[in-house]
C-alpha cells in the first residue's frame, strides 16, 4: 500500500516535471517563433513529454493563428480532412472553413488577440480555454464599429491525429459577442 502511494506520487512529480519542461519548450518557441503560449498546461499523467509535446503542437499552433491572423499556422496544424464539428449555419466545411471565418472577423475586429487560458491534454484530445480581446473598428454584416471594446471567450476541444487537428468541438460566447458589437 505504501509503495503504491509513493509510485503514484513519483508518477505525479514526473507529470509535473514533464509539464513544466513542455510549457518552458513553448516559451522558447514561442521566443523565436511568436507562438503563442498556454497560461496553464494540464496533462494526463499517462502521457509522455513527447505524447504531451505532439498533442499541443497542432493546438499551440491554431491557437496561434486564431491570435494573429496567420493562415500558415492554421494550415500546418488543420488535416486536409478536418471537421468542425460544431460549425455555425454557413460555415464551409475543412480547413477554409476556419480561414475565412478569421478573415471576415478580423475584418471587424483588426487588432483581434487571443490568449490560451488553460490547455487540458488527455488521450488524442487537447481542450483550449481561449480568452479573445480587442476593438470593434471595422463591419460586422451591416454594423459599422465605433471602437468599442471586445472581449469574450471560447473553448476547443481538438482531436489529434498524425500531429495534425483532424476534429473540433466548439463553443464561444457569442450572446457576450453579439452585445458588444451590437448586433443585439
Amino acid at each position: 500500500m505504501q509503495s503504491s502511494r509513493n509510485a503514484r506520487r513519483i508518477t505525479n512529480i514526473l507529470t509535473t516535471i514533464t509539464v513544466a519542461a513542455t510549457v518552458a519548450s513553448f516559451s522558447a518557441n514561442a521566443a523565436s517563433n511568436e507562438l503563442i503560449v498556454p497560461k496553464v498546461l494540464i496533462a494526463d499523467s499517462h502521457l509522455t513529454s513527447k505524447q504531451v509535446s505532439a498533442l499541443t503542437k497542432a493546438a499551440i499552433r491554431y491557437d496561434t493563428f486564431w491570435n494573429t491572423g496567420n493562415e500558415a499556422l492554421a494550415r500546418e496544424a488543420l488535416a486536409d480532412n478536418f471537421i468542425d464539428k460544431t460549425p455555425p449555419e454557413g460555415r464551409k466545411q475543412g480547413p477554409e472553413g476556419p480561414l475565412l471565418a478569421s478573415r471576415v472577423f478580423r475584418t471587424a475586429v483588426p487588432d483581434l488577440s487571443a490568449e490560451v487560458e488553460q490547455m487540458i491534454v488527455a488521450g488524442n484530445r487537447v481542450v483550449s480555454h481561449l480568452h479573445f480581446r480587442g476593438h470593434f473598428t471595422g463591419t460586422f454584416g451591416k454594423i459599422q464599429g465605433q471602437g468599442q471594446t471586445v472581449d469574450f471567450i471560447a473553448t476547443d476541444i481538438y482531436q489529434i491525429q498524425n500531429g495534425k487537428i483532424v476534429a473540433n468541438w466548439h463553443i464561444e460566447d457569442n450572446l457576450k459577442l453579439m452585445k458588444q458589437l451590437g448586433a443585439l
